[in-house]
């Protein structure tokens, strides 16, 4: 069989293989599907055949070989969560923090969420695309090859639209793979502050409509609200993800960050692809999760970023049986982190799980949490082929070594973009 692209020998080959046909969920979390001597074969930007390297070779001739001796070879990296298009920078409120102000109190202040949306008002689309080229292409540079983007710095409905039309052009001319969410309900704008619900109402009235009307191209794959104390509440953040839901978006929620609302218990009734932070879920609700088909993405950057000592519970997730994806929330705040491996590292550290468990979290689970499970996250024929080759003797140092950058060549849809 004639292939394109043919990655060959490598040390350990990371299948991350679906389980019963979709995500890993529970203590199954963690099965890689390791092959030693590994290859990998790949045409018209997809897999065609994974094996071991004689059995693959003698299958396939390729047009490019990529030799991946004593290296690991595993899926591209999915980053399910994150603010990824803002402009300017909340240096001075990290110097806040340091000196004992809390996230709540900046915010509260006028600062937080409110600094970068004066911000991101005020830049142009080229601005905000011209801002986020970089830290997307440092996404790429480790191992992110698709990026969930968010909304949310906008919060007028021209604004809003204005972010979702920088995710479409950043989509257009990057190698990376966006994923956009309109979370219109990020936070409740200064010029609404004595009338959050009269902000829900534009969000419902005016922001979902206007944004189902755009071209397709333009259309978010999912809703997202900030179900949080001195954000949204339960009620407001049922309102806002029932109107999107009729509209056929997809939902995701930030739940449980710092306060329990209930919104765990809503993601779930509501169907929600994902439910995301969990740092204080209460316990029925993490056995509701646990039965669903609602992803848990963890955050751990976020609390490492905030000095806080609570991390999502992720064993406690994979007690009750649920799906567990991890993702960086790369944003101005309280997370400027743009590395999977680094959020790996604190994953194995503060979320105990084992570097087998975080590498399935940032593929193939983490592929579900933007609704994308069947088509990447997995080196399994018929996926599209997002590949990289990790300058690593074993998978394990994915989590014991951080700091460093270990992806050494990015695959994208059969085409080597890095390395």
């Amino acid at each position: 069989m004639k292939t394109e692209l043919l990655i060959h020998s490598a040390a350990q080959l990371c299948v991350a293989p679906p389980q019963n046909g979709g995500p890993q969920r529970g203590h199954g979390l963690g099965d890689l599907g390791l092959i030693k001597d590994g290859a990998v074969a790949c045409s018209d930007g997809r897999i065609v055949a994974v094996g071991l390297t004689d059995d693959i070779r003698a299958e396939c001739q390729a047009a490019v070989e990529l030799d991946a001796s004593g290296k690991v070879v595993c899926p591209g990296f999915v980053d399910p969560h994150t603010h990824l298009v803002w402009a300017g920078d909340r240096a001075s409120e990290f110097e806040q923090r340091v000196r004992g102000a809390t996230y709540m109190e900046i915010m509260a202040a006028g600062g937080g969420i409110m600094s970068t949306v004066h911000a991101t008002r005020a830049a142009t689309l080229d601005q905000l695309v011209q801002e986020t080229l970089p830290r997307l292409d440092r996404m790429l540079a480790h191992g992110s090859t698709t990026v969930e983007a968010k909304t949310g710095y906008g919060l007028t409905t021209a604004d809003e639209l204005k972010l979702l039309a920088a995710i479409a052009a950043l989509d257009a001319k990057h190698p990376a793979t966006l994923v956009p969410t309109f979370l219109g309900a990020h936070a409740v704008p200064a010029e609404y502050r004595a009338d959050a619900d009269g902000y829900v109402d534009l969000v419902v009235d005016d922001m979902l409509p206007a944004v189902k009307a755009q071209e397709p191209e333009l259309q978010p794959r999912f809703c997202d609200v900030f179900c949080e104390e001195g954000a949204f509440s339960l009620d407001q953040t049922r309102r806002i993800l029932e109107s999107a839901r009729a509209l056929g978006f997809g939902l995701k929620v930030h739940v449980d960050e710092f306060k329990p609302l209930g919104g765990t218990a809503l993601a779930v009734e509501l169907g929600a692809t994902s439910a995301d932070h969990l740092v204080c879920t209460p316990q029925p609700e993490i056995e509701e999760l646990g039965q669903s088909a609602t992803v848990a993405v963890a955050l751990p950057a976020t609390p490492f970023g905030l000095a806080h000592g609570d991390y999502t519970p992720a064993q406690a997730i994979l007690d009750a049986g649920g799906t567990l994806a991890l993702a960086t929330d790369c944003n101005p705040g309280t997370a400027w982190c743009e590395s999977v491996p680094f959020t790996i590292a604190l994953a194995c550290r503060y979320l105990h799980l084992t570097p087998g468990q975080a590498l399935v979290a940032v593929t193939l689970n983490a592929a579900y949490a933007v609704g994308l499970g069947d088509e990447i996250g997995s080196l399994t024929a018929g996926r599209a082929a997002d590949i990289l080759i990790l300058d690593l003797p074993d998978y394990r140092h994915l989590g014991y070594r951080f700091g460093t950058n270990p992806v050494e060549t990015v695959v994208k849809n059969g085409r080597v973009v890095l390395g």
